[in-house]
């Protein structure tokens, strides 16, 4: 009992250790991202037609926190992704260590895709289609605040969502996930992100099925690229 309880001390202060790398990156980045601020605002504003107002002085510190956030939050998922392995590579074989270690860059090249997809498909898509909608019947007028809050929105969930492939074959390194279970669930999973596309797009069937296809086809992929890590795990296994 004593040993249980030494062992489980033992992964919490390891754990502990791991969240702590991760939070000194993230505040790392937050600070550098936070220097150069104003040159990422005049980056996103640049090709902006409307002029962007604030309420009160701190709206755009705000705003300022905000973008430098997301940068970090950015700059910080390699650093998560490998503190997460390094959490779980006792338990891995030294072949499942090199294979899942391959995985940390992917998460940040399918995270910065998924923004680039938010930011010049979706958001443009959605943004045109609410000012349209006034059709000179209001006078168009944006506070800083809500017009970026609202670009994120509309772009950060799709940094998350592009990761699901790599996310799932980590999952089926490990034996949490398999194929098999994959395919059972996938009418659910279907369900679930025709759901995310029609709550953050137009309501118009174009914009549904524009963001629909890249999310099941995302879902799909993870399904198949989970086949080949079982597979490939089931051979290893059969060789040892």
């Amino acid at each position: 009992m004593k040993n249980q309880d030494m062992e489980l001390i033992g992964h919490i202060e390891e754990l502990r250790k791991r969240i702590i790398f991760v939070l000194g990156t993230f505040i790392l980045f937050f600070i550098l991202s936070f220097i150069y601020v104003q040159d990422i605002y005049y980056w996103l504003v640049k090709d902006l037609e409307v002029k962007l107002a604030i309420l009160g002085p701190s709206d755009i510190l705000w705003v300022y926190m905000i973008l430098a956030a997301v940068v970090a939050i950015a700059g910080t998922i390699p650093m998560a992704a490998y503190q997460t392995w390094l959490f779980v590579r006792p338990a891995l074989k030294e072949t499942e260590r090199k294979i899942t270690l391959a995985y940390i860059p992917a998460l940040f090249f399918l995270f910065i895709l998924g923004i680039s997809f938010g930011y010049f498909v979706i958001f443009p898509m959605v943004f045109q289609f609410l000012i349209s909608m006034s059709e000179d019947m209001f006078t168009t007028f944006f506070t800083t605040e809500k017009y970026f809050m609202f670009l994120i929105n509309m772009t950060l969930p799709f940094g998350f969502l592009f990761e699901l492939p790599v996310i799932i074959m980590f999952l089926t390194s490990v034996g949490v996930l398999n194929p098999y279970r994959l395919q059972k669930i996938r009418r659910y999973a279907y369900f679930v992100l025709i759901l995310i596309a029609i709550f953050i797009t137009p309501p118009d069937f174009l914009s549904d099925i524009l963001v629909v296809i890249p999310l099941i086809f995302l879902y799909e992929c993870s399904v198949l690229l989970s086949k080949v890590v079982f597979r490939r795990k089931q051979q290893v296994n059969l060789v040892a």
